[in-house]
C-alpha cells in the first residue's frame, strides 16, 4: 500500500442530497446532451478530420472481476460516433485490451496504448494501478473516466475520474446502512484493495452513530462462502430480538451483513442463502458492482437473499430516462452483444467517460484546435473553462483544483454523490430521489478506524 497522500484543499460546500431531476428538466437535459454531442438522428459533421485513437481496456474470462461489457461499450460508441462522421468530423478509433485481472497484462495494455498512439484511456477497469498508470505518465496520457478500482486513479494528475470509487461507495452504503442496522459485519476481499474498505464503510457508519462493522476477510475468487458467512452471523450476533418491529410496525433497527467481492459477491450470498433458512433473519446489503440486477435475477428475484437489500451506487437506476441516449446507442449499435448490459455500472461508466471525451474534443475544436493530442486534452481537462453536463448521470464534471475533494488518500475525486437504491419485488429501484453527497463522510474519515 501507499502511504499517505496529502488531502487537497477545497473551496466547495453544497447540501447533502441533490434533487432528482424532474421528467421535464432530465427532457431538456437530454436534449442539450444530444444536441452537443450529436443527436442519434440528424446530420453527420461534414469533413473527415484526422482520426482519435483511445483505449479501453478491461478483464474478461478470468476467475477473479471481470467487466466485459465496459469494451463492448466503448467499442459500440465508436460505430456510433463514426456513423455520424466521427467527433466533429474526427474518427474515433477505439483500441481494446483484456487486462486478465494480472498486473503485468495491466501494464502490456498500459504500453500497447503508448506504442499505438493513443491519446487517452477512457472507461477503464484494472486494479493495478501501480503497473498501468506509469507508462501513462511518461507520455502524458490522460487516463478519464475509470472505473476506480486502483488507488492511483485518485492519485496520479493524469486521471479524471467521474465518480468517487469504491471509497464514495462504502462510504454511502455505511451511511445507508446507518439508518436500519444497529450492528453490521462487512465481508469483502483478503487484498490490498480489500483492506481500505473497512474505515470506508465505517466512515458512513459513524456519521451515523453507529459502532464499526466487523471485519470478515474472504477470498476474492472463492466458490464456497460458508465459513465467511458464519464469521459474519456470528460478527452481528443474528438475534431475533434485536431484529424486531418498532413500536411504529416497522423494523427496528437490528443486525446486517454487507458484502462486497466483486463477481463472487453471488457466490458468497448463494452461501448465505444456504446457511440463512434456519437462522433469525439478518438485513442483507452491497454496492452496485458487486450486485446488480442480473445477479437478483439469477439468485431468485423477489424470494431470493436480496430482497430489501440496501444497495449504494453511483448512477440514478437503470430505468431511469437518462440513461435512454445509452440504451438506444447498444440497441441500435451493439448489434446483440450480450457483453452489453445497460444495468451494469462498468457499462455506464464507460458511456459516461466517452461522454466527457466528446465534450473535449468539441471544445477544442471551438477553441480551432483540430490536432487532438493527450497535451491537448490535459490542458483542457485541468483547466476545465466548461463544466461537462453529463445529462443528469453525475453532476456537472470539471477537474480544477478548486473541484478535488480534501478526502484523504484519494486527492483526485471530484464527485463525492452516490445514490440509494433498494431492492423490492425482485427489482432494483430508488430508495430516496436524487443524489446523496458523501464527500464531507469521506473527508472526515479516520483512516485507523
Amino acid at each position: 500500500m501507499t502511504g499517505r497522500r496529502r488531502s487537497l484543499p477545497r473551496p466547495f460546500s453544497s447540501a447533502p442530497a441533490v434533487a432528482t431531476v424532474s421528467a421535464a428538466a432530465c427532457t431538456a437535459l437530454l436534449a442539450s446532451l444530444l444536441s452537443g454531442c450529436g443527436s442519434l438522428t440528424g446530420s453527420a459533421d461534414a469533413g473527415e478530420k484526422d482520426p482519435v485513437t483511445v483505449m479501453t481496456w478491461a478483464p474478461e474470462g478470468t476467475k477473479a472481476t471481470n467487466m466485459p461489457g465496459m469494451p463492448a461499450m466503448a467499442q459500440a460508441y465508436a460505430r456510433w460516433v463514426n456513423s455520424r462522421g466521427g467527433i466533429k468530423g474526427h474518427p474515433l478509433k477505439v483500441l481494446t485490451c483484456n487486462e486478465h485481472n494480472d498486473s503485468v497484462t495491466a501494464a502490456h495494455c498500459a504500453q500497447r496504448a503508448v506504442d499505438e498512439g493513443a491519446v487517452a484511456v477512457v472507461g477503464s477497469y484494472s486494479q493495478f494501478g501501480r503497473s498501468f498508470m506509469s507508462p501513462l505518465e511518461v507520455k502524458g496520457i490522460p487516463f478519464i473516466g475509470g472505473y476506480g478500482a486502483s488507488d492511483e486513479e485518485f492519485e496520479s494528475p493524469l486521471s479524471y475520474p467521474v465518480n468517487g470509487g469504491q471509497a464514495s461507495l462504502l462510504a454511502g452504503n455505511g451511511r445507508q446502512l446507518a439508518r436500519d442496522c444497529s450492528r453490521v459485519a462487512l465481508v469483502r476481499p483478503d487484498s490490498i484493495q480489500g483492506d481500505q474498505m473497512p474505515s470506508l464503510l465505517n466512515s458512513g457508519l459513524q456519521s451515523g452513530s453507529r459502532h464499526p462493522a466487523k471485519d470478515i476477510k474472504a477470498p476474492e475468487d472463492g466458490t464456497d462462502y460458508s465459513s465467511a458467512v458464519n464469521h459474519a452471523l456470528d460478527g452481528v450476533g443474528a438475534d431475533p430480538a434485536v431484529y424486531g418491529t418498532s413500536a411504529a410496525g416497522g423494523k427496528a433497527p437490528g443486525s446486517c451483513v454487507t458484502a462486497s467481492l466483486g463477481d463472487h459477491t453471488d457466490a458468497f450470498f448463494d452461501s448465505f442463502r444456504r446457511l440463512q433458512e434456519d437462522s433469525p433473519k439478518v438485513r442483507v446489503a452491497s454496492v452496485l458492482g458487486s450486485v446488480g440486477q442480473s445477479l437478483l435475477n439469477r439468485t431468485g428475484g423477489s424470494a431470493g437473499p436480496l430482497e430489501d437489500a440496501d444497495i449504494t451506487g453511483w448512477y440514478p437506476v437503470a430505468h431511469d430516462s437518462r440513461w435512454q441516449p445509452m440504451r438506444k446507442v447498444i440497441n441500435d449499435f451493439a448489434f446483440d452483444d450480450n457483453r452489453i448490459d445497460p444495468a451494469d455500472q462498468g457499462v455506464q461508466t464507460t458511456w459516461i467517460a466517452y461522454t466527457v471525451l466528446r465534450a473535449l474534443i468539441e471544445q477544442l475544436d471551438a477553441a480551432g484546435v483540430e490536432d487532438i493530442t493527450p497535451h491537448a486534452l490535459q490542458t483542457t481537462l485541468d483547466r476545465g473553462d466548461r463544466a461537462i453536463d453529463t445529462g443528469g448521470l453525475t453532476p456537472k464534471l470539471r477537474w480544477r483544483d478548486d473541484d478535488l475533494l480534501a478526502v484523504q488518500d484519494y486527492p483526485r475525486i471530484v464527485n463525492g454523490m452516490v445514490t440509494y437504491q433498494v431492492v423490492r419485488d425482485g427489482e432494483l429501484t430508488a430508495a430516496r430521489d436524487g443524489f446523496v453527497n458523501v464527500a464531507k463522510t469521506l473527508e472526515q474519515r479516520r483512516t485507523d478506524s
